[in-house]
């Protein structure tokens, strides 16, 4: 491995990074610094939305609230492959999402902890503004609490 591989790598998982602080604080606009204006973001499998970037980003600031500002991703086992150019690359990172949520069920204001654990699919492009995702995938592995 060289020197500019592991700078790529080191981009990309601070892209990673990124991306689960600006979903963690509720930061939505540093999600620019992770997408490209052009990407594919696919939601589905945990309830959410699939769609271009630009419909993505407002759809997260007005769902992600319902958790209260108590969510903290951790990321895990991460996988970057490039493709021939080293101008792309797939990249995988498992993920575990605990979060709070209102208790609708007990009714006194608490909140219940909620859990989601799966894999981020990336396509990871080099851009002149460095390495940004094309297209992101949630897989959801499995839940709890919900």
């Amino acid at each position: 491995m060289d020197v500019a591989e592991l700078s790529d790598r080191t981009e990309i998982n601070e892209a990673l990074n990124r991306y689960t602080i600006a979903i963690d604080t509720g930061e939505f606009d540093r999600l620019d610094t992770v997408f490209t204006s052009d990407a594919q973001i696919d939601y589905t499998e945990s309830g959410g939305v699939a769609a271009a970037y630009a419909e993505v980003k407002p759809w997260l600031a007005a769902n992600l609230p319902a958790f209260s500002q108590k969510r903290m991703h951790t990321l895990g086992q991460v996988s970057i492959v490039f493709a021939n150019t080293r101008d792309e690359a797939r990249v995988t990172a498992y993920f575990h999402n605990p979060m709070l949520i209102a208790d609708g069920r007990s009714g006194d204001g608490t909140e219940r902890l909620v859990e989601v654990g799966g894999i981020y699919h990336h396509t990871f492009v080099r851009t002149d503004a460095g390495w940004r995702s094309r297209r992101l995938h949630e897989q959801v592995v499995w839940t709890r609490g919900f």
